[in-house]
């Protein structure tokens, strides 16, 4: 057992510094095939260490203060790929912001949401959670959505669907208040409105599995939380040029990239969620799944409407019209899992085919 512990214990410090040198070693080079798939080996190790560390943190700050550890931490690798995938494509990149976040909405609505809910409702029978909190968490989420995805395909200032500066700018600033109004609703004021609510109806107020680490514990792996979120961005930047040519060489549509893009960032919250989700804990993976959602949002515009400032691209924000019909689909069916407080099976089946249906239609729009 301490071996065990001991080599688990190793594999999550070395992952981090070991993808972080061969981020050194492989930046600003055209990688062979066979290294391109070492790196991704690599991410892919950095990427569930970024989740062991972001845990660590989150169970020593406990809910829901966790569950924005995790989620800042994922939108800061977000925001981070995006805008340097930005600077370096120019204006072929011009609606990659637009597919990542929306991608993003998606995932965590309906792919993280209902893979969580089925996994609770399999073990545990119908899950439980606060309506008020994730409720209040998701009408954030469809507010954020439509002022920053929809209302560019609708407005007239600048042909296509784009904002004005004006418009980016208030839509940066309505982002920032919306997220900063929640954050301060989640963990100040009702902060009992996100606390997990086991299937038996008990209110945890703090985790009965383990004690928290010690503070010593918690600030390393701050640290390497930092390091491995350093070597996702970069080895994700590494990786880019793969990406792109492996997706055009399978006829997939350019918009993609955001797909792939959201799929890699959003798989730690993803392991988190379910993790949560089998401990009876579905409020911590509806806290996961919404907060990710308002950070990708509520983050991730301000960022690029400051980067705007500096790079001379056209920034596509608005979506089309199918992407609009799987939103305002997503949202009802949203407020219908969520009001009752409680789910089974199905809801959890109607998300995860939510999500189906938008890769299929972003693979075969």
């Amino acid at each position: 057992m301490v071996a065990a512990v001991r080599s688990r214990i190793s594999w999550v410090v070395v992952v981090p510094i070991l993808a972080l040198v061969v981020l050194i070693f492989a930046w600003g080079r055209d990688p062979a095939p066979l290294l391109v798939a070492l790196i991704a080996l690599v991410l892919g190790g950095a990427v569930l260490a970024a989740v062991h560390h972001a845990e660590v943190v989150a169970h020593r700050v406990g809910e829901p203060f966790g569950s924005l550890v995790l989620a800042v931490a994922v939108t800061v690798i977000e925001v981070a790929l995006i805008i340097t995938l930005m600077l370096s494509g120019g204006a072929e990149t011009a609606s990659l912001a637009r597919d990542t976040v929306f991608a993003a909405v998606m995932i965590t609505c309906n792919g993280i949401v209902g893979l969580s809910l089925l996994l609770g409702a399999i073990r545990h029978g119908v899950t439980l959670f606060n309506a008020e909190g994730s409720g209040a968490a998701l009408a954030t989420v469809a507010t954020l959505a439509t002022l920053s995805l929809v209302l560019p395909t609708l407005t007239t200032s600048r042909p296509g669907p784009e904002f004005s500066p004006a418009q980016l700018a208030f839509a940066a600033v309505a982002s920032l208040v919306l997220y900063g109004a929640f954050v301060l609703t989640q963990t100040v004021r009702h902060r009992d409105f996100f606390l997990p609510v086991t299937s038996a109806g008990v209110v945890v107020e703090a985790e009965e599995h383990a004690d928290p680490p010690t503070t010593r514990a918690a600030l390393v792996s701050v640290v390497l939380l930092m390091v491995a979120l350093v070597a996702v961005v970069g080895l994700a930047k590494v990786e880019s040029p793969a990406i792109e040519g492996g997706i055009a060489a399978a006829g997939l549509p350019p918009s993609f990239v955001g797909v792939v893009i959201a799929l890699l960032v959003l798989l730690p919250e993803t392991l988190a969620a379910s993790r949560n989700a089998l401990r009876d804990r579905i409020q911590t993976s509806l806290n996961l799944a919404l907060g990710s959602a308002l950070a990708s949002i509520g983050l991730t515009i301000p960022a690029l409407a400051v980067v705007t400032i500096w790079i001379d691209v056209p920034l596509i924000l608005g979506l089309g019209a199918t992407q609009m019909v799987l939103l305002a689909l997503t949202v009802v069916v949203g407020v219908l899992t969520i009001v009752p407080g409680r789910a089974t099976r199905l809801q959890g089946a109607v998300h995860l085919v939510l999500l189906a249906a938008f890769i299929f239609l972003a693979i075969n729009p």
